[in-house]
């Protein structure tokens, strides 16, 4: 399976010196973002991350803790958190983190190819 997932904290954390003044000034997330990025990292699992989501492909079980502890690393930084998170559910597939972005590109290099064409 892959999950794609957002994980913020929000309010008043509970330790108010894990935040800087200028990060509760910006409202900056980029801390709490990063320790849930290093779980995510350190669990050996493949995965992506972008401006908005990180992916991390899997089995069930194991994906989902390594959400539930990124989740709760981010806790810490607020009263409360926000999750989204998407899933593909594909039994007997692995790999496809990197091989839907292949046959997408590849699918476009077709599209690029026959552009114009009667």
């Amino acid at each position: 399976m892959i999950v794609a997932f957002s994980v913020a904290p929000s309010g008043a954390p509970a330790d108010p010196s894990l935040v800087s003044a200028e990060d509760a000034a910006s409202a900056s997330v980029h801390q709490a973002v990063a320790e849930a990025v290093a779980i995510v990292r350190a669990s050996g699992l493949p995965h992506r991350t972008s401006s908005m989501f990180t992916e991390i492909e899997g089995e069930w079980d194991e994906v989902m803790a390594v959400v539930k502890d990124a989740t709760e690393a981010v806790g810490r930084y607020g009263s409360r958190v926000s999750l989204v998170l998407k899933a593909d559910i594909r039994p007997g597939h692995t790999g496809e983190l990197d091989g839907k972005l292949e046959r997408l590109e590849a699918a476009l290099g077709q599209s690029r190819d026959g552009a114009g064409e009667a």
